[in-house]
């Protein structure tokens, strides 16, 4: 298997430099079994993942990465799992927003899809 960290900032730049710019160029990182939980609620499918994507309700948003992990997720398949924290500023908010946010990696050719991502902001007691 190829260098899972380097995939995983690879694809973690990817992602969240094309979230920040144009949450709609996200689509080809997803396939119709793929499944988004945002904040608790399931979504399935390349076409409503972009939609929901779209639709937050903020202009501007950009993510800070505070930690980058990633494991191999089969021992058959050259698939990994990424789990990524870090801080949201939102239409130029002066207070950042702690998330975290995982993903299932699966290869496709020379690249890889999204089969699972679960986002979470981290809110203190």
């Amino acid at each position: 298997m190829a260098d899972i960290n380097a995939i995983a900032k690879q694809f973690t730049d990817f992602y969240f430099t094309t979230f920040d710019s144009n949450r709609g160029g996200l689509g080809p990182l997803y396939r119709d079994q793929s499944m988004l939980t945002w904040e608790g609620t399931p979504i399935q499918g390349s076409k409503n993942i972009v939609e929901k994507l779209a639709s937050l309700p903020f202009e501007k948003v950009v993510h800070k990465i505070t930690t980058l992990d990633a494991q191999p997720s089969s021992p058959t398949v050259a698939s990994l799992i990424v789990s990524v924290t870090g801080l949201l500023l939102v239409d130029d908010g002066a207070n950042p927003l702690q998330f975290s946010q995982t993903f299932q990696l699966i290869p496709d050719g020379g690249s890889y899809y999204v089969l699972n991502d679960i986002f979470r902001l981290n809110y203190g007691a």
